[in-house]
């Protein structure tokens, strides 16, 4: 074992000499690439332990994860945090309990009313008015919410898109095609500015809703076009299959062409959540206090003018932390499904 891995050593070496010192000017060139990421790197780093001031970010953790939620009652959201961070655990871990397995998307889709029945309050807890919500809950909720709902909505708009009904396909197409056309923010500005004004006197619909009633009609467009690409790679031949063992359209949709179509559209999925996630930071333009919202406004005190590059230092570390978690769930789930497709 241990002259081999002396050779798989040489072996490397070996490599690395081949591709990066082979004559002269590769020699050159990668020295002065060494040279200057490692300058960067001391430089950075000995910025981030000696010279950053970071009681912009260490006064004001509670502000980052809670928003403006009441010190008292920020075991709330603090709850529902956590049990998403234990779920992710579980979830990667691959538990080994056949009950937990099966009931893992259940107890994923009951975070949502979880969260909300935390956030609102009500039958036993005191309700909390959405104008008090914000930072790193705020925009999960946003994400996890707006996901959920835009998902099935884009499922129904590829089908209606492949539907051999002309008025459904052309309908769903013109949507589609509309939203994949206008900005992010003009769509977050109907919803926040322009839906108030078609409602009917005395009835409001909550700034938060509005705001993922806007991020579902968006990215629904999206990922309508990701399951129709998942859905024109299945051959035909599965679908005359099914038809030949009498099953009808609907059994077709339900157990053959969506579960593929989900299977092979998950990593442009996960590329729309993440990017979901990041655009949140949007809604800190429309006043909803989120992640980078919270960011603003501290540097709009006073006694932290000034410190701009530690705070967007540490919302982007959140930001990739976040998003991380969710690549490597998503990149979990795929091996999943491709496990069960190959044990199927």
């Amino acid at each position: 074992m241990f002259k081999i891995n002396i050779n798989s050593i040489i072996f490397i070496f070996k490599n690395l000499k081949k591709t990066f010192f082979s004559n002269l000017f590769n020699t050159i060139i990668t020295f002065l690439i060494i040279l200057f990421i490692s300058t960067a790197f001391f430089y950075t780093f000995a910025w981030l332990i000696f010279k950053a001031n970071w009681e912009v970010v260490l006064s004001n953790l509670p502000l980052y994860a809670f928003g403006s939620f009441p010190p008292d009652e920020q075991w709330r959201p603090a709850t529902w945090i956590i049990s998403l961070l234990i779920l992710s655990i579980f979830t990667l871990c691959g538990p080994e309990w056949k009950w937990l397995r099966k009931n893992l998307l259940k107890a994923w889709v009951g975070t949502i009313p979880l969260g909300i029945y935390l956030l609102y309050g009500g039958f036993g807890l005191s309700p909390i008015m959405s104008r008090h919500w914000g930072g790193l809950t705020l925009t999960i909720l946003l994400t996890v919410c707006s996901s959920l709902l835009s998902l099935p909505f884009g499922i129904l708009l590829a089908l209606c898109r492949q539907s051999s009904l002309p008025l459904i396909q052309k309908l769903s197409s013109i949507y589609i095609d509309v939203m994949r056309a206008i900005p992010l923010i003009a769509v977050l500005f109907f919803g926040q500015l322009l839906i108030p004004l078609f409602l009917p006197l005395g009835i409001e619909i909550d700034r938060v809703w509005r705001a993922v009633f806007a991020f579902t009609l968006f990215v629904s467009a999206y990922i309508a076009e990701d399951i129709r690409g998942g859905l024109q790679s299945i051959p035909n031949t599965q679908v005359e299959a099914a038809n030949s063992l009498g099953l009808n359209q609907y059994q077709v949709i339900q157990f053959i062409l969506i579960p593929q179509a989900l299977r092979i559209a998950l990593p442009a999925l996960t590329n729309q959540s993440i990017g979901l996630f990041q655009n949140t930071s949007l809604m800190a333009i429309l006043g909803l206090v989120e992640l980078l919202g919270v960011g603003r406004s501290i540097l709009a005190n006073p006694k932290f003018i000034g410190q701009y590059i530690e705070v967007y230092v540490w919302l982007a570390c959140v930001y990739w932390i976040v998003c991380t978690i969710m690549a490597v769930l998503a990149r979990h789930l795929e091996q999943r499904m491709t496990i069960n497709k190959a044990n199927f």
